[in-house]
């Protein structure tokens, strides 16, 4: 976990007249030219890593994003959690604290994850076929053939999330 402590300025270590920053990474004394500061922590330039692909973010951009514990660089990001803070079906932006719904990648305001067909809202635990961008419930499934098989069925029940813009 990254600074258990939650204190808003990290600790200072002693070395005579001189104060050196400790990293939230490693632990140790930063003395080196460049450190970072991000998530209220102070870090080297070396200790401040991608949780997914272990990129070191000063290195490769000047932000990094923040989300479940986990700092991310910006395609892990987009990667893990979408990449648009819009919602897929009316196109308005979805705040930070909202709950949202996904399917195949897509982001939906709770009151907009809804059947083509009924209108009727998919909660979680529902089934239902997502077809060429649209949702729709087990009642009004297609029957057709699409692209020569049928689509296949949500098996797992789907839970919201939170979503970051």
């Amino acid at each position: 976990m990254v600074n258990p402590g939650g204190s808003s300025q990290p600790p200072l270590v002693g070395a005579g007249s001189l104060y050196w920053k400790r990293c939230a990474g490693c632990g140790g004394k930063i003395s080196d030219r460049f450190l970072l500061y991000t998530m209220d922590s102070y870090w080297h330039s070396r200790c401040l890593k991608c949780s997914c692909c272990q990129a070191q973010l000063g290195e490769i951009g000047t932000s990094c994003y923040t989300k479940r514990g986990m700092i991310l660089c910006r395609n892990d990001y987009i990667r893990l959690f979408g990449n648009s803070g819009a919602c897929s079906a009316c196109g308005q932006s979805i705040p930070a604290s909202e709950l949202v719904m996904r399917a195949q990648g897509q982001v939906y305001h709770l009151k907009c994850f809804t059947c083509s067909t009924c209108r009727n809202r998919l909660v979680p635990g529902d089934r239902f076929h997502y077809i060429n961008g649209s949702l729709f419930c087990e009642h009004d499934r297609p029957t057709a053939l699409i692209n020569g098989h049928l689509s296949s069925l949500q098996t797992n029940p789907l839970l919201p999330d939170q979503k970051v813009c």
